[in-house]
């Protein structure tokens, strides 16, 4: 498998918002401020230029991943309503190919979803040989929801905790890079995104009532998703929380991460097929 290691002074920035393992115990989101900006020049206007320009450079590897083949990329984008998940798939990974590039969302299992394991419907979803795929939510949203629902058991949630890491182990193993991004951002700054859909009659559509329900869980949500990071934490398949307050600043560091990951694949375009080599169209 090739490295995930960026260059040396962007590793150190991303490092400290990928957490370590404590034996499974709970991660604090409260040691990571979601209005960070690690990877930030200071200036509004350059930092959106380099993102800018790190979305060409994921195409451009991109269409190399797609030729090479030897590779799988799975994008896993998690957060709670309003981090900006459709954002970033839309400024991060808005100028690649759709040869070779799928994105998800995920939503509430559909009756022959519900009738197989929970990871039934992921795992047709992950990446083939040379593929990128964006999961906007993931299986983690079936330990979050009904987490918060109460409708799984601490036992029952233990388990498809072990069972998410087998299976994401199982995928790294066959070839499958997988980046976890938990998009991290502040109650206040959601409220105002929030406030600002609504307000917005291009995109009210999209919100419904439920969205204040899940709001009003808020602490709820933390807790289970402090739960499951520290529980799904390896060495194979780390999470990286991303502050993303800033919109910015959050596509700057996605940006940064999943370039650097695609470099560090050594990509290459395989050699032309024998009989056209030296060919001359007539």
């Amino acid at each position: 498998m090739p490295s995930q290691k960026n260059s040396k002074a962007d590793a150190i920035s991303l490092e400290r918002w990928q957490p370590r393992s404590q034996k499974g115990k709970p991660i604090a989101l409260s040691a990571f401020d979601p209005a960070g900006r690690p990877f930030s020049s200071g200036d509004k206007a350059l930092d959106k230029s380099a993102a800018e320009a790190l979305a060409t450079q994921i195409n451009e590897l991109q269409d190399m991943l797609f030729a090479d083949k030897r590779y799988k990329l799975l994008v896993v984008l998690q957060g709670m309503d309003a981090a900006g998940k459709d954002g970033t798939i839309r400024n991060v990974f808005g100028q690649v190919s759709p040869l070779g590039t799928q994105a998800r969302s995920w939503r509430v299992p559909t009756e022959e979803e519900r009738a197989h394991d929970f990871l039934w419907r992921i795992h047709h979803r992950v990446p083939g040989a040379g593929e990128l795929t964006i999961f906007n939510r993931s299986h983690y949203e079936d330990v979050l929801v009904p987490v918060v629902e109460g409708t799984l058991t601490p036992e029952q949630t233990a388990l498809r905790y072990r069972q998410i890491n087998d299976f994401e182990r199982m995928l790294v193993e066959t070839g499958t890079v997988v980046l976890k991004f938990m998009l991290h951002i502040s109650p206040e700054e959601q409220r105002r995104r929030l406030q600002a859909r609504i307000d917005d009659p291009t995109k009210a559509w999209k919100f419904v009532a439920h969205d204040l329900d899940v709001r009003r869980q808020w602490p709820a949500y933390r807790k289970a998703y402090e739960a499951l990071l520290g529980a799904t934490i390896t060495a194979l398949a780390p999470w990286t929380i991303v502050p993303s307050d800033s919109k910015t600043h959050r596509n700057l560091m996605i940006g940064n991460a999943v370039r650097d990951t695609l470099k560090s694949m050594k990509l290459r375009y395989p050699p032309p097929a024998p009989e056209i080599a030296g060919a001359r169209v007539p």
